[in-house]
């Protein structure tokens, strides 16, 4: 009995120590990250031209874990997108955005996986051969990912992917680094 009884505390000390490593922390976060973007438009660039271009991209994020359910992250999240200014030829299309994001995750230890799924407010501005052209608008934003956590850092990689009604694709390959308070 006795020997059960340590057996039990033993394994309850090490399953909320892991717990506390695994993540799923609840309370508001804030971080950053930097990646790739790509932009595609076919037939969409004034003049009737094809475009498809890669740059450097940054977010800065802020969200909030309920972290209600255990093993399950669910919260909300928002950021600021710049998509650099990718470029094809002498075409070049600079893309900004906030965006807003309802996310759901799976933990598995110290790691877990996550989807999002949102909306962009976008603004987008291409110039070539002396044309420029702007436009804005809001449309849907999806996301999946994984992410590591210890204590309150949390180091995650994911892919974006804003379905821009003016762009055949624009998506954005990132990893982030968040604190949690």
């Amino acid at each position: 009995m006795k020997a059960s009884f340590t057996t039990a505390v033993v394994a309850l000390s090490l399953l909320s120590t892991h717990t506390a490593l695994a993540g799923g922390e609840s309370g508001l976060y804030i971080g950053g990250g930097v990646g790739q973007s790509t932009i595609t438009a076919e037939g969409d660039v004034p003049g009737g031209g094809d475009f498809s271009g890669n740059s450097g991209a940054w977010k800065a994020i802020v969200g909030y874990n309920f972290g209600v359910v255990p093993l399950i992250d669910l919260a909300v999240e928002g950021s600021y997108v710049d998509m650099g200014s990718p470029t094809d030829g002498s075409a070049e299309i600079t893309m900004t955005g906030w965006d807003a994001f309802g996310l759901a995750g799976f933990n598995l230890g110290p790691v877990g996986l996550f989807a999002k799924a949102g909306a962009i407010r976008w603004d987008t501005d291409l110039a070539d051969s002396g044309i420029n052209y702007s436009s804005s608008g809001t449309d849907a934003a999806y996301g999946l990912g994984a992410r590591i956590q210890i204590f309150s850092i949390t180091g995650r990689a994911e892919v974006e992917y804003f379905d821009v009604n003016d762009l055949s694709d624009a998506y954005m390959v990132s990893v982030s680094a968040l604190y949690t308070f």
